[in-house]
């Protein structure tokens, strides 16, 4: 029995995460959650009880052994380093730590050996970046990728609770026939509504965006292989929750059709779609922990290449249950 800590337990990520733990019924004994101050006092069920949010983080730094971190980049690189200085295990789902060379990068379905070699800190990969590799690492260990070619379509549950809602009111504007109005303290710089935004985090020199460097420079680190090239365009599209994927991928060497939808039929964490017809899609994913993968089928591009549809709750097996299953390798 190990004693929870959540961290920004009261957002989207958070609140899965202690759904999840409850569900697969984790060996919590005391849980802690802190959000922000203006949580305070709130109540989150767990077990038939009601836990009490806490605005201060310090008081429960000392009983905690394994804390998730759901916070923003900036107060995970404020808060974590303190659960790290009192020998506390942080699983952290902001993007702070995960190219850090001393952090291991973990998806348990791919590499859960590297979970021994923390130090106090294990970074969850981007939503992205884990449903992809997901996928790929069963196809990877049978050829080496060479290169990934990848368009994210992004639902808006992956920028938080007020991007849902943003779209929600959205839809309401266009059911009635009228224009969207410019809403103050909007989320997204256009409307989300009948649109699809081809930016996701700021632009680099080279105009790729934060989002699709992720998606680089995680993908090499957790297949272990920085030789992989990648280029991948991530857009924001009008979908509540899950994202989906169009990949293409080039190997060293020809994998059969009929062998990769055998690993993939076998592989850990993947739900096969292998008919026609019968292709995945956002609303099929929505509360589910497999990635569903399907559309494969050679890809006309490169010698050795072969196109995938891939999709996932971003929410779920993108932050919260792969955090989950991080903590349930050290169990």
């Amino acid at each position: 029995m190990k004693n929870i800590a959540i961290l920004g337990a009261t957002g989207m990520v958070g609140r899965e995460v202690l759904k999840i733990l409850e569900q697969r019924k984790f060996p919590v004994n005391e849980l802690y959650l802190f959000a922000s101050e203006r949580s305070e006092g709130l109540t989150l069920n767990f077990r038939d009880k009601e836990v009490e949010v806490r605005s201060d983080y310090a008081d429960i730094i000392d009983p905690t052994d394994v804390a998730f971190s759901c916070l923003d980049e900036t107060l995970a690189r404020e808060i974590v380093p303190k659960f790290r200085e009192k020998g506390k295990l942080t699983i952290d789902n902001s993007a702070a730590y995960r190219m850090d060379p001393e952090v291991p990068l973990v998806v348990p379905e791919v590499n859960p050996e590297k979970i021994n070699e923390h130090k106090g800190i294990i970074a969850n990969p981007n939503c992205s970046t884990i449903q992809m590799v997901v996928v790929l690492c069963p196809l990877h260990k049978q050829s080496r990728i060479k290169r990934i070619v990848v368009a994210t379509y992004q639902a808006v549950s992956g920028t938080g609770k007020a991007a849902v809602e943003e779209l929600k009111l959205e839809h309401e504007f266009l059911a009635m026939g009228e224009p969207i109005k410019k809403m103050k303290d909007r989320v997204y710089d256009h409307p989300i509504a009948g649109n699809v935004i081809p930016q996701i985090g700021g632009f680099n020199e080279e105009g790729y965006t934060k989002e699709e460097m992720k998606m680089l420079n995680e993908t090499r680190k957790i297949l272990g292989d920085p030789q992989i090239q990648v280029t991948a365009t991530c857009v924001r599209v009008p979908v509540l929750n899950g994202h989906s994927e169009a990949v293409s991928v080039e190997f060293e060497e020809f994998i059969p059709l009929h062998m990769v939808k055998d690993l993939l039929r076998h592989a850990p964490g993947v739900k096969l779609l292998d008919k026609h017809e019968n292709y995945p899609m956002p609303i099929q994913a929505d509360g589910r922990d497999e990635v569903f993968v399907g559309r494969i089928r050679r890809d006309f591009a490169f010698d050795n290449g072969l196109a995938l549809w891939i999709v996932s709750d971003n929410i779920r097996k993108g932050a919260a249950l792969n955090a989950v299953q991080i903590a349930e390798l050290l169990s």
